[in-house]
């Protein structure tokens, strides 16, 4: 457990060294640590036992990801495919070495690189748990502001994209949020 703690701090000092910054209450806070602190919540909420490299998996999500921004690619659907791609390698990566460094076992590291790129969605349990708990923090802090710069047909699309990725559980978990009247209507209409 000692490990695990350590691993977890590591990643918050990385995260802390976000130079983008995001409210949260009446306290800015660097954003990918915020975010990370927001995937542990979630995840203990909807899989209480998680194992220890599922728990690192979702702290690491994004980890650095400031430092591969979205600009540096080509703003089209195969520049955001190929972005994607490269950010599941550098977080698998950065993680990877961290967990090097503090004398994780090979097998322990795999396995969070493993599931840091999402391999194997709807066959590996704990794959298809993070992809969940990814759309559940989506839904809950990040779906507002998105669904406002985009077109409403690209919204409910984007929706029901992600909706397809979440198992069961994950959706019912989805309809249980605290989500606002906006959102669930363009849930709504998505999921009509």
């Amino acid at each position: 457990m000692i490990k695990l703690e350590q691993a977890i701090q590591k990643i918050d000092a990385l995260n802390a060294q976000d130079p983008n910054l995001e409210k949260d209450g009446e306290q800015e806070v660097p954003k990918e640590l915020l975010y990370s602190q927001r995937m542990t919540q979630h995840l203990f909420a909807f899989e209480p036992d998680a194992s220890e490299p599922l728990q690192v998996a979702a702290r690491a999500q994004h980890i650095c990801r400031w430092k591969s921004p979205r600009e540096d690619y080509p703003m089209t659907r195969v520049g955001y495919l190929k972005w994607r791609e490269e950010l599941k390698k550098m977080h698998a990566q950065v993680t990877g070495d961290l967990l090097e460094s503090l004398g994780f076992e090979k097998e322990f590291i795999d396995r969070v690189q493993f599931l840091i790129k999402k391999k194997r969605i709807k066959k590996d349990q704990e794959s298809q748990t993070l992809e969940d708990v990814i759309c559940l923090v989506f839904l809950s802090y990040y779906f507002e502001d998105f669904a406002a710069k985009h077109e409403t047909d690209k919204v409910i699309d984007i929706v029901q994209k992600t909706w397809a990725k979440m198992s069961e559980k994950g959706q019912e978990a989805a309809l249980k949020l605290p989500l606002s009247a906006t959102t669930l209507d363009l849930v709504g209409k998505a999921l009509a």
